[in-house]
């Protein structure tokens, strides 16, 4: 019974997909510098023209954290995830040209939204996109990428944010208090407002 439940919660959190040829990739705010790395890698592979950063600073502190791994590569004052992300991706040859975003998101739900504001403003068409998160982030990501662009299909490529993955989380603390903090967050954040979201880019 409790393998199962393990299971079920591990299926619903850690999505990830096969990617395939896109129209961008957009990695979600943060300060893991893998997300950046791992952008690059599909953008140099070619699976997508443009990378589209989402990410300002921290809502609990107001300011970025700082690199959470690899400080002695990017060690830059950065003032938002955006100015991080963007370093992690020149220093992985990536042409300033491929490279949108927005600086002015605190959160997940923001970090969709704004950067459909960002796609809109720059004529960018997205029918499909690869989505880069952190593993244990990758359905509260998803949710809400989906609410900002309804009519994009979206492949989830993750990272193991923290080094949690699908098949350890359950096996630390830390691991089962981030995991079980996703859930509860989906749960709290799936309102009629996400519900109805198509709504808000029909007016």
């Amino acid at each position: 019974m409790i393998k199962d439940v393990i299971e079920d919660i591990g299926n619903f959190i850690f999505v990830e997909d096969k990617v395939e040829k896109s129209d961008a990739i957009m990695v979600v705010g943060g300060s893991h510098p893998e997300l950046g790395e791992k952008a690059a890698e599909l953008w140099k592979q070619q699976y997508a023209p443009v990378i589209l950063i989402s990410g300002g600073v921290s809502i609990k502190t107001g300011k970025f954290p700082g690199p959470k791994s690899k400080a002695e590569i990017y060690n830059k004052p950065y003032e938002t995830e955006y100015d991080f992300f963007t370093d992690v991706l020149l220093k992985n040859g990536v042409p300033s040209t491929a490279i949108f975003g927005e600086n002015r998101s605190s959160y997940t739900k923001e970090n969709a939204l704004f950067a459909r504001k960002v796609a809109e403003e720059n004529k960018l068409y997205i029918h499909k996109a690869i989505l880069i998160c952190k593993a244990f982030h990758a359905r509260r990501s998803l949710m809400f990428y989906q609410m900002a662009f309804p009519d994009a299909i979206f492949l989830v490529s993750s990272v193991p944010g923290f080094g949690i993955t699908k098949d350890n989380w359950y096996k630390s603390d830390y691991g089962i208090q981030r995991v079980m903090g996703e859930l509860s967050r989906c749960g709290n954040q799936f309102t009629d407002d996400f519900i109805n979201s198509k709504a808000l880019f029909e007016c």
